[in-house]
């Protein structure tokens, strides 16, 4: 399956009239986000490296017009304008790692008409879900206040390519390490793992289990203490680990149960023994209202392995974004419908202090105080600069994260800042609406 037939069907028939029109003028589209989902207070841009890669690369081949014209019952050569075609335009973007809101631009293309249109869906795949699981990485960073995450996600993400994604977007907004091999070897993240109960189901009992998996690995070990009665499994892995004497960076993890009161309890039988230095993880279902929770009881959890819920953003697993046509051929356009009304015009958003944002349009000069949040990153199809690196985009989100209003960053009933609109795009709106109203009232 080729990139460039991983599209809808009428990107396809749209492209293909949009040619044999000869409309080919530059387009400018806008994806957004209209807005955000119940329960999040803000957003992190993510997606947009694997979407420049994408374009850099972008060529529909024979292949990928045969296929076309399977899909449409028709012969290959009706398809054939779009043979050869390329993504030679401009991309202004939010690099990956900022804090964004409702009706920001995260990105926006200006190309010809066809190209433009033909690239909508696989951009709206990459932003719309790294994105959803970029945000709620971001809030289990919140909850955790400071101690490690670890991402679990790989097993019950949707596909092999979005556990890879969650593990990246994890370590982009502060994630300590992955369960995730290939993401590890890959990316460059720490990898992190420990056992499962079937491994000490396997043995005759828990001693046995944990002596077998320390004679395996001579470094720092990690038991799995709730297999059977978490009490009596603590108990075994601090005799064991007592007399290992493998030094700090030991652990147990508890898997189930109440975990506030089995990490209590753990933390009392491992002090005992004078394992001060055994730390404790804690899994299981885990996501940032279960972890926020716990942080907030005073649970001596050190680790939290955070899986499912975080890796297909269980909560709030699609984004609610579009990418509309916002220019063609230097005209300004705008959509109507009452409930999905959108602006014209190339934007541009600036952010002032506190994450107070204002969205007006390109060419227009930064609000004081202000800094413009899209970057131009591909001109002629080509990347302006070198692929960011994911530090620069955890900086970028380390600061923005600091710049938010505390109610931003509840994680229950969070209330996100409402972006306004610049006195330019307001005029240009009015304007642009009045032209439309006004060839509307003249048609038959």
């Amino acid at each position: 399956m080729s990139d460039v037939t991983t599209t809808d069907l009428y990107e396809v028939t749209m492209a293909l009239s949009y040619l044999r029109e000869d409309m080919r003028a530059p387009a400018t589209f806008s994806l957004f986000v209209r807005d955000l989902p119940p329960g999040r207070g803000f957003l992190v841009a993510a997606g947009l490296e694997p979407a420049l890669d994408f374009l850099a690369d972008f060529r529909v081949g024979p292949r990928d017009v045969q296929d076309f014209a399977d899909a449409l019952h028709r012969p290959a050569r009706d398809l054939e304008p779009l043979l050869g075609m390329t993504f030679g335009g401009e991309v202004r973007a939010v690099p990956e790692g900022h804090v964004v809101f409702g009706g920001e631009p995260l990105l926006e293309v200006t190309a010809p008409l066809p190209q433009a249109q033909l690239v909508e869906t696989y951009l709206l795949n990459q932003l719309c879900h790294q994105t959803a699981v970029a945000s709620k990485a971001a809030r289990c960073v919140l909850a955790a206040e400071g101690r490690p995450l670890v991402d679990f996600s790989l097993r019950r993400t949707h596909g092999p390519w979005a556990g890879l994604q969650a593990a990246r977007l994890g370590a982009l907004v502060g994630f300590s390490a992955t369960s995730n091999v290939a993401a590890a070897t890959a990316l460059g993240i720490p990898a992190a793992g420990t056992m499962a109960h079937s491994y000490v189901e396997a043995f005759a009992d828990e001693e046995a289990a944990f002596r077998a998996f320390a004679r395996a690995h001579p470094g720092p070990v990690t038991f799995l203490v709730d297999t059977y009665d978490t009490d009596a499994g603590v108990r075994t892995a601090a005799r064991v680990l007592a007399e290992l004497h493998r030094g700090p960076g030991c652990a147990v993890r508890l898997d189930s149960g109440d975990l506030g009161a089995e990490a209590r309890r753990v933390r009392a039988t491992l002090d005992a023994a004078g394992l001060i230095d055994v730390r404790i993880v804690a899994s299981g279902g885990l996501d940032e209202y279960a972890v926020a929770e716990l942080v907030g009881s005073g649970a001596p959890i050190d680790t939290y392995a955070v899986g499912t819920r975080v890796g297909v953003a269980a909560d709030a697993p699609y984004l609610d974004a579009a990418y509309k046509l916002v220019e063609y051929g230097g005209r300004p356009v705008m959509k109507l419908s009452s409930t999905k009304a959108t602006a014209p015009g190339r934007k541009q958003v600036f952010r002032r202090p506190g994450c107070s944002d204002v969205i007006g349009l390109w060419e227009e000069a930064a609000p004081d105080p202000a800094r413009p949040l899209l970057r131009t990153v591909m001109r002629d199809g080509l990347r302006t600069g070198e692929p960011d690196r994911r530090e620069a985009a955890a900086a970028r989100f380390a600061r923005d994260l600091g710049d938010l209003p505390a109610p931003a960053r509840r994680i229950r009933d969070p209330e996100p800042p409402r972006p306004v609109r610049s006195a330019a795009l307001e005029e240009l709106t009015r304007r642009v609406r009045a032209e439309i109203e006004d060839r509307l009232r003249v048609l038959p």
